[in-house]
């Protein structure tokens, strides 16, 4: 099943605006911006990046320059515990809107779009140098790259002037083909996607012009999705990661925090910075957001540090 959307992707960035009053219009339960801390920025302003975390590293990779779509070949990896920064060599083909998943010690980049059009190539990264993977099906963007039990999925995304809802899976490392599993109920793009209590969880993202509350479950074991509690507020273009048995979710200043223990979602506070197109991870005891584009459409550099626990 597709859908035909509205608009090209490029008008999402214009969306980010709108997006900043939604978040600013509820308020949050807690003291605006209590705990967030800025940390060291990436070496260059970016969004849309793919971004994975492997053995307690953050890498991000590819992106643009938003103020010309230009897609980038940059390659860094970010140390948490040192606050540091490193360059390491460039990604094949310059690649913006791609998405980003380790797996069995390597790094992946999946789908995207190149100065040449949307790609079904797929890349990895096993710590000293990139090679070519099997390319996916199809030509995806602002889709989402999950790893659960030995496996990559990639869910969604948007080519062709649609979005979609296929979801092709791969067995990590071993280079065969894509195979399809059940496809989401309904398609999207620019949606968060997370591994969570044996499940997929795939949570808000847009449609046409609409921005999403919804959030699917999917079981691998029955190869079913489920309805999952919808978001308070809607959210696109966000930054999600597991901390224990929650899920946090950051999106300009909306910042959502799914407590299993409750089944319910509660505000946390809203970062220093406002973007979308971000990336979100759980590292040395820290949620760590970082680069997207802010609501004045200006890529940004920026890492902030919340400290979660678990």
């Amino acid at each position: 099943m597709r859908r035909r959307a509205l608009g090209a992707w490029l008008t999402l960035a214009a969306a980010g605006i709108l997006g900043a009053l939604i978040g600013w219009s509820g308020g949050g339960t807690e003291t605006a911006s209590a705990g967030w801390t800025q940390a060291r920025s990436m070496p260059q302003r970016r969004s849309y990046i793919a971004a994975a975390e492997a053995g307690g590293l953050i890498y991000t990779v590819g992106g643009m320059v938003g103020e010309t779509g230009r897609p980038l070949p940059t390659f860094t990896r970010y140390d948490p515990a040192r606050d540091e920064w490193a360059t390491l060599p460039q990604l094949p083909v310059a690649t913006r809107a791609a998405a980003g998943v380790a797996a069995g010690g390597r790094v992946y980049v999946v789908g995207g779009t190149t100065a040449s059009g949307n790609t079904r190539a797929v890349y990895t990264w096993n710590g000293r140098r990139w090679s070519g993977y099997r390319s996916l099906p199809v030509p995806r963007f602002n889709h989402a790259a999950v790893a659960l039990g030995g496996r990559i999925y990639v869910l969604g995304g948007f080519d062709g002037g649609e979005e979609h809802d296929e979801v092709f899976v791969n067995e990590a490392g071993s280079n065969r083909p894509w195979f399809r599993v059940a496809d989401v109920p309904r398609p999207s793009h620019a949606f968060g996607v997370v591994a969570f209590r044996g499940e997929l969880w795939l949570i808000g993202g847009r449609r046409g012009e609409d921005v999403l509350r919804e959030v699917w479950i999917y079981d691998p074991r029955r190869d079913r999705w489920r309805r999952g509690p919808a978001l308070p507020r809607p959210m696109e273009l966000l930054g999600a990661a597991v901390v224990g048995d929650e899920i946090h979710a950051v999106w300009e200043a909306t910042y959502q925090i799914y407590d299993a223990a409750t089944g319910r979602w509660r505000d946390g506070p809203r970062p220093l910075v406002t973007r979308h197109a971000l990336r979100a991870f759980h590292a040395d005891g820290d949620l760590i957001t970082l680069g997207g584009c802010t609501t004045a459409l200006r890529d940004s550099p920026v890492v902030e540090r919340r400290a979660v626990g678990a």
